[in-house]
């Protein structure tokens, strides 16, 4: 069976922007609008019949292509034998950063473009956490994230694994934002700051004084969240974000003259 889009009867409705896509996409397309359309839930499967070439107008093999690339994207599974179908499947926030960061990967931002985006987002993270107000357990899990680095490093790992722990503070309030939107690409600016190279031998030069800022800016944000102090804990980022930029950016631009140099 021929696709529809070989037909020219039909071509000549098709848009001329998904006349350059590929039939698997645009069907693909198709599925997902129906899955969104319909409420259908992670677990639920999709009726046998949106999954009908003939429904469809595209061939068998097309029809496969688009359920490999609804599956690659996470958003159904397929089983086969008794039973067996295509799923919603809810799409893992982990897998959906991975995807996002492949997009940088042989183009990666730099530090001034990610702490550019981070100082506009994370003075609302904060700012959002002193307003919601946070639950106790979300509240306890950021005091948890200060507590793993309270105590001074006893060796440079630990220090490098502390310096991790203090980014992991902004992960977990970006999490626990009532604004999903804005959690997320929080969380992606920093799955991309930790991928950087320079990131990490930044992270990984002793730096005592550093640690301290940290707990400085981090101590200080947590009383103004628990007092429901939206604008003071907005205020508090702002500088945390500053202090944190210009400190990264003027140890990479050390490492470039190093490297310069030799």
């Amino acid at each position: 069976m021929s696709d529809v889009s070989d037909r020219p009867e039909t071509a000549s409705v098709v848009p001329q922007a998904a006349r350059k896509r590929k039939r698997p996409d645009i069907t693909a397309d198709a599925i997902r609008d129906r899955i969104m359309e319909a409420g259908l839930s992670p677990g639920d499967r999709v009726p046998a019949s949106w999954l009908d070439p003939d429904a469809l107008k595209v061939s068998r093999g097309t029809l496969r292509e688009a359920l490999k690339l609804l599956e690659f994207q996470g958003l159904v599974t397929t089983k086969t034998g008794p039973g067996g179908g295509a799923f919603v499947a809810a799409i893992a926030p982990e897998n959906a950063l991975r995807m996002l960061d492949n997009l940088f990967l042989f183009t990666p931002p730099t530090i001034a473009d990610i702490y550019a985006m981070r100082m506009l987002i994370e003075p609302e993270l904060a700012a959002a956490a002193a307003s919601g107000p946070l639950s106790p357990e979300a509240f306890e899990a950021l005091q948890n994230t200060v507590r793993l680095y309270e105590a001074e490093p006893a060796s440079g790992e630990e220090e490098y694994r502390q310096r991790l722990a203090e980014l992991d503070f902004h992960a977990e309030l970006a999490r626990n934002s009532s604004n999903r939107v804005l959690g997320f690409v929080a969380v992606f600016l920093l799955s991309l700051l930790q991928d950087l190279t320079v990131c990490r031998e930044i992270y990984q030069l002793p730096n005592p004084q550093l640690r301290e800022t940290g707990l400085h800016y981090q101590v200080r944000l947590l009383r103004a969240i628990r007092a429901g102090d939206a604008e003071r804990a907005r205020e508090i980022m702002r500088e945390h974000m500053t202090e944190a930029a210009k400190y990264m950016l003027e140890r990479a631009a050390m490492r470039d003259r190093s490297f310069a140099r030799s």
